[in-house]
C-alpha cells in the first residue's frame, strides 16, 4: 500500500468518525455507543484513535477537534465513573502530556485515583481484579478482555505522567490476572469474559473484538512503560501464540470472523483492524517474527476494502457484551461504529509508517 492511498483513507476515515451519528438503529443500552459527541468506551477508543493520528501527521484540525470534544464534555458534566467511561481518559492524558491544560490535569488524576481506591472507588471482584462495572450495572464477579484497554491503559499511562509506581504496578497485576482467567491455552485465544460467582467462562465463545482488545492493547501497554524481564516475555509469549493462532484462522479475504472459530458467524472489521494493528505494530517493534507481516497486511487490506466512498467503516458489529453461546455474537446486528472507524485508523496508520519506511529505503 503506498502512501497516497494510506493518507486518502485516513483523512476520508478520520472526517467521517468527526461526524458520527445514529442514523435510525435502536440502541438497546442505556448509553448512546454512535454519536460521537458523547462521553463513553466507542468514542474513547475513536478519540484515541484520532489522537495516533494527529501524532503521526501533526494535523491542526484533528488537535483541535479533540481539544474541543472534551472541553465540550466537560462543560456538560462528566458521566459517572466506571470502567467503560475510563476509555477517554487515555487521550485526555494524553492531551495532558501536550498542553499542560490543568484541568484536564485535574481530571486524569481525580480519575486514576479513584482507579487506584479498593475501597470507594473501581470495584475489584475475585484476585482483585478491577470488575467490568458500566453504566447501569455493577456486573458483579465479571470481568471482561476489554477492561484491559478501556481502563488498564489509561492507569499506566497516569502512573507514568504522575510519577506513580504504585500505579502502573497496579496495571501490571491486572494484565496477568486477565490472563490468568480469561486466555484459553488450547486454542491459544481468549474467551470474552470469566464469572466469579460462577466460576465459568459464561459461554466460552473466543470473540473476535474482545481478542483484539488485547492484540493491540499489549503493544500500546509496552509503548507506555519498560517491563521487567520475567512480566514483558510472558506478555509477548501470550501475544505471540494468539498470533499464531489468528494466522490459522484469518480467511482467504483477510478477515477474521465475530466469532473466531467458527466460520457460520459473519466476518467482522473492527476485530480484523484491530488484530492488524497490533500484528502490524508488533513486527515493526520486533516483538514477532517477519514472518507475520503477510498477516498483517492482508487484514490492511480486507479493511481498505470495506471503508465506504464517504469514509464510514462498514460491517462493523454494536457493542457487546459477554453472551451464553456463540449464536449470542451472531446475533449482533452490524452497524458503523466510532471505535470501528477508530481501529481502521490504528490499523492505517501502521500502513502508513509502512509505506513511509518503503519510501525511505
Amino acid at each position: 500500500m503506498n502512501q497516497e492511498t494510506m493518507l486518502h483513507a485516513i483523512k476520508r476515515v478520520s472526517g467521517a468518525m468527526k461526524s458520527m451519528k445514529n442514523e435510525g438503529l435502536d440502541e438497546i443500552y442505556p448509553i448512546g455507543l454512535i454519536d460521537i459527541h458523547l462521553w463513553e468506551w466507542p468514542q474513547g477508543v475513536g478519540l484515541y484513535g484520532m489522537y495516533q493520528y494527529y501524532e503521526e501527521t501533526k494535523d491542526a484540525d484533528t488537535l483541535q477537534f479533540l481539544q474541543d470534544w472534551f472541553d465540550a464534555r466537560i462543560r456538560e458534566g462528566l458521566p459517572e465513573k466506571n470502567v467503560n467511561t475510563c476509555s477517554p481518559l487515555l487521550t485526555l492524558i494524553s492531551l495532558c502530556e501536550l498542553t499542560g491544560n490543568e484541568q484536564y490535569i485535574r481530571i486524569c488524576d481525580e480519575w486514576s485515583r479513584w482507579i487506584m481506591d479498593a475501597k470507594d472507588g473501581l470495584i475489584r471482584t475475585g484476585d482483585g481484579a478491577f470488575q467490568h462495572m458500566i453504566t447501569g450495572d455493577p456486573n458483579d464477579g465479571q470481568i471482561l478482555i476489554d477492561t484491559l484497554f478501556m481502563t488498564v491503559l489509561f492507569l499506566t499511562k497516569a502512573g507514568v505522567y504522575f510519577n506513580r509506581p504504585d500505579y502502573v504496578e497496579e496495571a501490571k497485576k491486572q494484565c496477568l490476572i486477565h490472563i490468568k482467567y480469561l486466555y484459553d491455552r488450547h486454542s491459544g485465544l481468549f474467551f470474552h469474559g470469566w464469572d466469579f460467582n460462577g466460576r465459568h467462562n459464561y459461554g466460552a465463545v473466543r470473540w473476535g473484538r474482545g481478542n483484539g482488545w488485547y492484540t493491540c492493547g499489549i503493544v500500546d501497554f509496552l509503548d507506555m512503560v519498560e517491563l521487567e524481564e520475567g512480566i514483558k516475555p510472558y506478555l509477548l509469549d501470550t501475544m505471540r501464540s494468539q498470533v499464531e493462532a489468528l494466522a490459522a484462522l484469518q480467511a482467504e479475504d483477510g478477515m477474521w470472523h465475530t466469532v473466531l472459530d467458527d466460520a457460520s458467524s459473519y466476518k467482522e472489521t473492527s476485530c480484523t483492524a484491530a488484530f492488524g494493528y497490533g500484528i502490524l505494530k508488533a513486527v515493526r517493534q520486533g516483538y514477532l517474527e517477519p514472518k507475520y507481516s503477510p498477516v498483517g497486511r492482508k487484514a490492511l487490506a480486507a479493511v481498505l476494502d470495506r471503508i465506504d466512498a464517504s469514509g464510514v467503516v462498514q460491517e462493523v458489529s454494536y457493542g457487546t457484551p459477554v453472551g451464553g453461546d456463540a449464536q449470542f455474537y451472531k446475533d449482533i446486528p452490524i452497524s458503523p461504529m466510532t471505535y470501528g472507524q477508530a481501529l481502521t485508523l490504528l490499523i492505517l496508520m501502521e500502513g502508513l509508517r509502512g509505506a513511509n519506511r518503503s519510501r525511505e529505503s
